[in-house]
């Protein structure tokens, strides 16, 4: 199984002047215990970093420093995520036949999750990790109206990892390229080409690291798993 790290984002909603993925969680770089999790999954034996130039050094110095035992390739990362995710593919290994695309960003992403992805991926041509809604949600307009409140039982709440088969999704970047779709994640695309995408139970503490409460929600989360050994 081939694993593609999106890493090419900036921390603006952090509040930050750099990559957010360098900002330190216990210590340790966020993108840290993004790979942490991937090295311990049984199933993932390649590792894909799409990244900016300007950060090219600190996460060569991380890798490093955890000396990894799964073989790690830097990709240049684009202006969008759905850039970057299209160089990734590019760069995989030219026998690459799965794919699992997790964002930098969710650090707390277990072996267990990835691992139950990579699983169900030999039984489907696309999966997202996801999790139920918990709160009501309302549709609403550009004046803040409310025009709809959609049935909860049939929300979820898109998580990373996604996975797909290579080969189409290769072909539904291309064809994505090619009619100017401008999407928020692979799924999506998957979807545009009218093919299935199946869900995977996610977790609750697979949060995005994206604004200065998440990474003390983040923080918390990490001081319970190591009190309680895991």
């Amino acid at each position: 199984m081939h694993l593609l790290i999106p890493a090419a984002g900036m921390g603006r909603r952090m509040g930050s002047s750099r990559n957010k993925l360098l900002l330190t969680l216990l210590g340790k770089p966020l993108i840290y215990w993004t790979l942490q999790a991937a090295c311990a999954s049984r199933h993932i034996n390649w590792i894909g970093i799409m990244c900016q130039l300007e950060d090219l050094p600190d996460l060569k110095a991380i890798v490093a420093e955890m000396a990894l035992t799964k073989p790690v390739q830097f990709i240049q990362g684009g202006k969008t995520r759905q850039e970057s995710v299209y160089n990734g593919l590019q760069a995989l290994p030219h026998n690459a036949r799965y794919v699992l695309i997790h964002d930098g960003a969710r650090c707390l992403a277990t072996p267990d999750l990835l691992d139950r992805c990579a699983e169900a991926l030999q039984k489907c041509q696309g999966l997202i990790a996801a999790v139920p809604v918990k709160d009501t949600i309302k549709v609403v307009d550009r004046t803040g109206l409310i025009k709809d409140t959609p049935d909860r039982s049939n929300l979820w709440a898109a998580q990373t990892p996604q996975g797909f088969d290579v080969e189409l999704l290769k072909q539904c970047h291309e064809t994505g390229l090619k009619s100017g779709w401008e999407v928020t994640d692979d799924a999506a695309l998957f979807e545009k080409c009218r093919l299935p995408v199946r869900i995977v139970q996610g977790e609750e503490t697979n949060l995005k690291v994206t604004t200065p409460v998440d990474l003390a929600i983040a923080e918390y989360i990490l001081h319970q798993r190591q009190a309680a050994g895991d």
